[in-house]
């Protein structure tokens, strides 16, 4: 009598039931990672334990170990979800033909990203939890970059601003815009101080300078 392989003999799962574990282990992934944005949001970065966000997920502590490999890897995660949320928002809006309009599109959408998604924000600005991103996560961080500097770059290929390295003016302008967000999400200034209209003005003014040539290292009349 010949022994049949356990293995072998078995057979195959159906391809249905590879796609729903799948499905599980994506769904339990992203339980962890809203998971531990709220208990960022609502008890400080203090409380985000392995042992915390487990509870909060209503999962076991072996699941956060093995898909992220402790709390460094989730917030890690969220340093790089945040990016690609931030991404998204600024090419939520379909490009148009006007490459002005889309820079301005994209500056409010950063605006409101930061307004609207204040853990993420912080974990990715504010460094409320040290961390060391890894080349990927930078990888993540740096697209957003590349895509305002693409941006500005058609801009520039229009004849709409004046020449110069894109990456650079990315840099600069993004920083201005970030500067006016950090103010605003600190409430720093006097009370009733429209930070819509102060953004709006400094985007406009960022893109009046650009279209000048008024750009660091530049000598401005």
């Amino acid at each position: 009598m010949v022994e049949l392989d356990p293995a072998a003999a078995a057979p195959d799962p159906a391809p249905d039931a590879d796609r729903n574990r799948d499905d599980v282990i994506d769904h339990v992934r992203v339980t962890l990672l809203r998971a531990a944005s709220e208990v960022l949001a609502a008890e400080g970065p203090a409380a985000l334990t392995v042992r915390r966000i487990a509870r909060a997920a209503g999962v076991s502590t072996m699941n956060v170990y093995s898909r992220f490999g402790g709390k460094e890897g989730v917030v890690e995660h969220l340093y790089i979800e945040g990016f690609t949320r931030l991404r998204d928002a600024m090419t939520d809006d379909a490009e148009t033909d006007d490459p002005l309009l889309d820079l301005v599109r994209s500056g409010q959408a950063y605006r409101r990203f930061a307004l609207t998604h204040p853990t993420y924000y912080a974990v990715m600005f504010d460094g409320v939890i040290p961390l060391q991103p890894s080349p990927t996560a930078v990888e993540h961080a740096s697209g957003t970059l590349r895509l305002l500097a693409d941006r500005l770059h058609r801009a520039m290929d229009a004849g709409l601003l004046a020449p110069a390295d894109p990456m650079t003016t990315a840099a600069g302008v993004w920083a201005a815009c970030h500067g006016v967000v950090s103010l605003e999400r600190k409430a720093v200034g006097p009370p009733g101080l429209d930070w819509a209209e102060v953004y709006d003005r400094t985007c406009a003014a960022l893109l009046a300078g650009l279209a000048h040539g008024h750009l660091p290292g530049h000598h401005v009349p």
